[in-house]
């Protein structure tokens, strides 16, 4: 009871510090050691059974993924027969940390990376990545941003990753042609000054992390190392991608799409603010329901100084350690993270299977984004320490400013604030 007690507290205090990765996505965590809790069942203990129903928490990004998940679980319970209530979530932080807070929360949920750790130190999720049989499937970099203090706590559910998207019309408009698909940074900038015009810049983006990380990793950089023990903001990798955005700025070949009018790099995009624009799979579905009429084509992110990068982006879904049956929730994540199910999901509202098997099949039925597979090979994770989201929201004001600000004097405020974190 007293540990139940402590827990509820905690998880109460992360309500105003969890902070979900929707914005990357552009659209969509928890008994005792030995019995049922995060550290002992994770594992090694029996998972909890009973009769009693599973309730799936998530948070949808539209009407097709709200369908097409609550299709999904409703046939596994009328196959296994387990009922299941499904709850779409207009603040998924806010519920989720409000049904810890009551001892009551979700059998079954979305949970995204940056969350995780929150989450599961103090005992709120059952780690039950190394019981799935389909464990080895899943991408390893997907599974690194899952795993928390040495164990795979949850199944990426899916992923996205970033690549470059570019307006055919206007690209062909500017007398580019395919020969002119920029592989450097130095050629990006060049195509970024032929495609600025009258009406619409070269290249537009979020003015966040989120997007402009990807030039950090193509420099051989990142915000923390690769398992987020370790702050590496200020690296000097870091300090030249920045500088390079800041030249694009500075030249007014890159506009950040807010200073187009426009809430993101899609949007921008779409209204034809912008010939190209730096996003996730995820502006597939935006496109095609708000800006039907635009024609592109997405290709790799030039490659920088150490070579190809991007950002990946997942969630997982997540099972409470304080779940009355355990074992059900697992078999229902077995079955929603199957190829069937993914490519389903896929399908369905745009998403990327986070296993290796349904890769083939899936570049089959979207040969135009491929390349947003492809980087798998090398996309890194965002930080997952706990408390990173808050250092990376601090990130995202400086970098709106990033025009006339200090790339160094940036990087290093946002070191100091990391390692506060992880001492290191």
């Amino acid at each position: 009871m007293q540990r139940r007690i402590q827990r509820t507290v905690t998880i109460a205090a992360l309500v105003s510090v969890v902070t979900l990765t929707v914005g990357a996505c552009g659209g969509s965590g928890f008994s005792d050691s030995g019995g049922a809790g995060g550290t002992g069942a994770g594992t090694d203990g029996e998972l909890t059974s009973s009769k009693d129903g599973l309730t799936v928490l998530f948070a949808p990004s539209g009407d097709a993924e709200t369908a097409s998940v609550t299709s999904a679980v409703e046939s596994w319970s009328k196959s296994s027969g387990v009922g299941t209530t499904v709850v779409p979530a207009t603040q998924l932080n806010q519920q989720l940390s409000q049904g810890f807070a009551s001892g009551k929360p979700a059998d079954v949920f979305y949970l995204s990376s940056d969350a995780l750790a929150g989450y599961a130190s103090n005992g709120s999720l059952l780690a039950y990545g190394d019981r799935l049989p389909n464990k080895d499937d899943f991408y390893p970099a997907l599974v690194k941003s899952f795993t928390y203090d040495g164990k795979f706590y949850c199944a990426p559910k899916d992923f996205s990753t970033l690549q470059l998207v570019i307006n055919t019309d206007m690209w062909k408009a500017a007398g580019l042609t395919d020969a002119d698909v920029p592989t450097t940074w130095d050629q990006l900038k060049t195509v970024s000054q032929k495609l600025t015009r009258d009406g619409h810049v070269g290249l537009s983006v979020s003015g966040e992390y989120a997007r402009l990380g990807a030039f950090m990793v193509q420099a051989g950089g990142n915000l923390m190392n690769a398992d987020s023990t370790e702050a590496t903001a200020d690296s000097q990798a870091n300090v030249q991608a920045l500088q390079y955005v800041k030249g694009l700025l500075d030249g007014g070949e890159l506009k950040y799409a807010k200073d187009l009018g426009a809430g993101w790099g899609g949007e921008a995009f779409g209204k034809g603010l912008a010939a190209m624009t730096i996003e996730g799979n995820w502006i597939t579905g935006a496109l095609s329901k708000d800006y039907p009429g635009v024609k592109y084509q997405v290709v790799e992110l030039p490659a920088g100084p150490a070579g190809k990068g991007s950002l990946q982006f997942s969630n997982c879904w997540g099972i409470a350690a304080d779940s009355p049956n355990q074992a059900a929730a697992l078999k229902l994540v077995e079955q929603l993270t199957s190829a069937d199910s993914q490519l389903a999901f896929s399908k369905a509202f745009g998403p990327m299977p986070s296993i290796g098997s349904a890769a083939e099949q899936w570049k089959t039925e979207n040969p135009q984004l491929v390349p947003f597979l492809d980087a798998v090979d090398y996309a890194q994770g965002v930080p997952t320490a706990k408390g990173s989201a808050d250092v990376v929201t601090d990130l995202n004001s400086k970098l709106e400013s990033l025009a006339t600000g200090d790339p160094q004097q940036i990087l290093s405020q946002t070191q100091t604030n990391l390692q506060a974190l992880t001492g290191k």
